[in-house]
């Protein structure tokens, strides 16, 4: 078994996601990974598809993974002040998860507009929200004001070691029930899913290649990518909330550069198609950035024809009016 080296580039080991595995156990349980008959035919190209649903962990997102390696590991000093992040709903509803259960006070900064079920579920576990901002990147800076005024500890969505061993979790766990799979093809918001992706198939089966995709509606990832340095999007206007960000993240870049196998944008018609596709086959809810995943393989078909390939419904949490729309054709 070969072993990843925190660097630079690479912002955690191995053994720091053996180690969240076994911190967030307790709240995570590990999430159904199954194969479709429907969903096969539908895909096309004699692709193997596996999904996994982290739309059945609790809080219905992969982030409630996120959330609890992260907090479990804080001081004693940084439970008492309190954590803040910055969301549009998924990362808010993890930390106000593990929160509850840590007895750790959670503040939430949300974009002005943000997903009305997401702030109330939010609140349901007791988290405080802070609405201001336009989109996600003004709630970060907001989020970032807060830490300097109170003295809270961020925990960053993102650009945090804790954070991202948690999602990579996931594919641990892939892994661990089908060592046989040849691609995955992950969501990209941040990048934490894709570099704990890349983290443990260097680490188990460093032949795995992992694809990334985004919203073409807020690609700052992606163009970077391709550019090779950072370049801030201009617009993260995306049904897909869990994918709107107009930036990329020092924390995830450079191993997002290094290891993924290839980087795709979608449509926001793709998206939704992608949506009713896996609620039609699956029977299963998957938000945008949930169903990304699936519309970005639906690109790759030709390149991953022949395959075993695995996508993440890395949510569910897709609020009643988006869903309307989606199921009437009007994205």
């Amino acid at each position: 078994m070969g072993e990843v080296e925190r660097t630079a580039a690479w912002p955690i080991r191995f053994e720091d996601v053996l180690a969240a595995q076994k911190r967030i156990r307790p709240w995570v349980a590990p999430t159904p990974l199954r194969r479709y008959a429907p969903l096969d035919v539908a895909v096309g190209g004699a692709i193997e598809l596996w999904v996994k649903h982290e739309n059945q962990a609790p809080t219905n997102s992969f982030k409630v993974r996120n959330a609890c390696a992260a907090l479990t590991r804080l001081s004693p000093d940084e439970r008492r002040r309190g954590v803040v992040a910055a969301t549009r709903g998924n990362h808010g509803l993890g930390l106000a998860f593990a929160g509850a259960a840590l007895g750790i006070p959670i503040t939430v900064c949300v974009p002005r507009g943000n997903n009305p079920e997401k702030n109330e579920g939010m609140r349901g576990y007791g988290a405080t929200l802070v609405e201001e901002g336009a989109d996600y990147d003004e709630s970060a800076k907001v989020a970032q004001r807060l830490v300097s005024e109170r003295g809270m500890r961020l925990v960053h969505s993102t650009n945090d070691r804790d954070v991202i061993a948690g999602a990579a979790t996931l594919t641990l766990e892939i892994l661990e029930e089908r060592p046989d799979l040849d691609a995955l093809v992950v969501s990209v918001g941040g990048g934490s899913q894709a570099v704990g992706a890349m983290t443990v198939a260097r680490a188990l089966k460093p032949a795995l290649r992992v694809y990334a995709v985004q919203a073409a509606r807020a690609r700052a990832a992606h163009d970077s990518f391709h550019a090779g340095h950072a370049v801030e999007g201009a617009s993260a206007d995306t049904f897909a909330d869990g994918l709107a960000t107009r930036s990329v993240y020092p924390m995830t870049f450079d191993a997002l550069r290094e290891g993924l196998a290839g980087f795709v944008v979608v449509e926001e018609a793709e998206i939704a198609e992608a949506v009713r596709l896996l609620l039609r086959a699956t029977h299963n809810l998957a938000e945008g950035a949930g169903a990304a995943g699936l519309a970005g393989l639906l690109r790759l078909r030709d390149t991953l024809s022949g395959k075993k390939v695995a996508v993440i419904v890395s949510g569910g949490n897709i609020d009643a009016v988006t869903l309307r729309r989606v199921l009437q054709h009007e994205l």
